[in-house]
């Protein structure tokens, strides 16, 4: 199985808004998943600025791909292992 790419936006906004918990898996990854994810820092994913699609509810956290408004440590963890476990693909 290939790493999980969680992509973590740390633009102002979405670091005030919690970001800087969620960076806490880069240095302290529950044992379960550590060999398994990569993670990418990213100075501004761009959702907030795109009023049209009413992205604002940051911060915000990519997980291979799919976008997890309003993330948090345990939100980006539990779809971490849902994708390990299978259960989405």
């Amino acid at each position: 199985m290939d790493k999980i790419k969680v992509k973590i936006c740390c633009g102002t906004s979405c670091f005030v808004m919690g970001a800087s918990q969620i960076q806490v898996l880069e240095f302290e990854p529950p044992a379960d998943i550590k060999d398994k994810i990569e993670i990418e820092e990213s100075r501004c994913l761009n959702y907030c600025h795109n009023t049209a699609a009413k992205y604002n509810h940051g911060p915000f956290v990519e997980v291979n791909g799919e976008l997890i408004e309003e993330a948090n440590f345990e939100k980006v963890v539990n779809k971490i292992r849902e994708i390990i476990n299978g259960t989405i693909k």
